[in-house]
């Protein structure tokens, strides 16, 4: 050999590195089952068991890992992580160290659950189908105030996201100079969420949002007939989405200004107790944006599942919603809501009138 090919070979043996791959960690879960009792499972993941174990078999199917090996995460600990995200309003290694799985496998289960959740919103959220629907819901709501025909309050909620960056992140950035996106939602009298439309930017006015929307289209094909929504200023009078009158004149549309208000705040409220069930939803969410749509919807989702099966959230965790007092005032365009005028004026006139 010479010495070439010795210095070759010294310089090759030199090269080789030795890599030691780090046993692989399992910690020790918790079962929350076990360890909790009622309420202080409820106060950690906001929803009874009874709730819990009912959706678990919903979307068991969907979010359960295809093998057993591992330590596999089973489809309970997958959903209560999940909730308790949801619950904390923390960051994905909080909760991860909670129940016991690694940060990347927070992660990966957060984004699997929301969107099986999620995928759960045709069965739960859901306007009217028959007439006899909309008559019991605009009982309830005449209940409230004394304003007729109304199936649903209609509003928009920001909520506060990272930057999502590139070129297009400031669309993001709402007129409160955070990002975040802006979410419609319309209200029943019991404070369930009837439809939602969560994928537009911060910076877009609601009007935009419900001008884009499936529910507009359902309502000009005339799909509700006689029945109404209502909503704030923030919205354009039509002849099936009432607001308020700016300047009043008369006892009949005094009455008509503050029956709107009463009754519409019921979407406020819907927006405090989601919120307040869900602190994510408040606090912000540093995930990628299809993520956070999913985990939105997946929210909202649970918020009506949660009604249905009594699950009320205890009068210390309930809180109302701050009006939202920077709505932009839209001005009518005649031409097209002129059939909107007819309609609020002849309900101050014909109703307002005599109560």
């Amino acid at each position: 050999m010479n010495l070439f090919e010795k210095s070759s070979s010294s310089s090759s043996d030199e090269e080789e590195f030795i890599v030691i791959r780090r046993p692989k960690l399992y910690r020790k879960r918790v079962d929350c089952f076990e360890k909790y009792d009622d309420l202080n499972f409820f106060q950690r993941f906001r929803l009874r068991k009874t709730t819990v174990l009912s959706l678990l078999q919903e979307i068991e199917d969907v979010i359960k890992l295809p093998t057993q090996r591992g330590g596999c995460i089973t489809p309970m600990q997958q959903l209560l992580l999940t909730l308790r995200f949801y619950a904390s309003g923390n960051m994905q290694i909080a909760v991860a160290d909670f129940l016991g799985v690694s940060t990347s496998s927070a992660c990966r289960i957060i984004k699997r659950v929301s969107r099986a959740l999620a995928s759960l919103r045709a069965q739960y959220i859901k306007m009217y189908s028959d007439n006899r629907e909309m008559e019991r819901s605009a009982e309830k709501f005449y209940q409230i105030a004394s304003f007729p025909r109304i199936i649903g309050a209609i509003d928009c909620t920001l909520i506060k996201i990272d930057s999502p960056g590139g070129i297009d992140a400031e669309i993001f950035r709402s007129r409160k100079s955070y990002f975040a996106l802006n979410v419609q939602t319309v209200s029943d009298a019991s404070l369930k969420i009837r439809d939602i439309v969560a994928r537009w930017p911060g910076s877009v006015h609601d009007q935009t949002i419900f001008n884009n929307s499936n529910l507009r289209d359902r309502f000009e094909n005339g799909e509700f007939g006689r029945y109404i929504l209502i909503g704030d200023s923030g919205y354009s009078l039509r002849s099936y989405l009432m607001t308020k009158l700016l300047q009043t004149r008369t006892p009949a549309e005094n009455l008509y200004n503050e029956s709107i208000i009463r009754t519409r705040n019921v979407v406020e409220r819907q927006y405090g107790v989601w919120k307040r069930r869900f602190p994510i939803l408040r606090y912000g969410m540093r995930l990628k944006l299809d993520t956070t749509m999913a985990v939105i919807v997946a929210t909202a989702v649970l918020h009506n599942i949660a009604i249905d099966m009594n699950d009320l959230l205890p009068e210390d965790l309930l809180y109302n919603e701050e009006m939202d007092n920077n709505e932009d005032i839209l001005q009518p365009v005649e031409n097209n809501l002129h059939m909107g005028h007819n309609i609020r004026q002849l309900l101050i006139n014909e109703h307002f009138a005599s109560l």
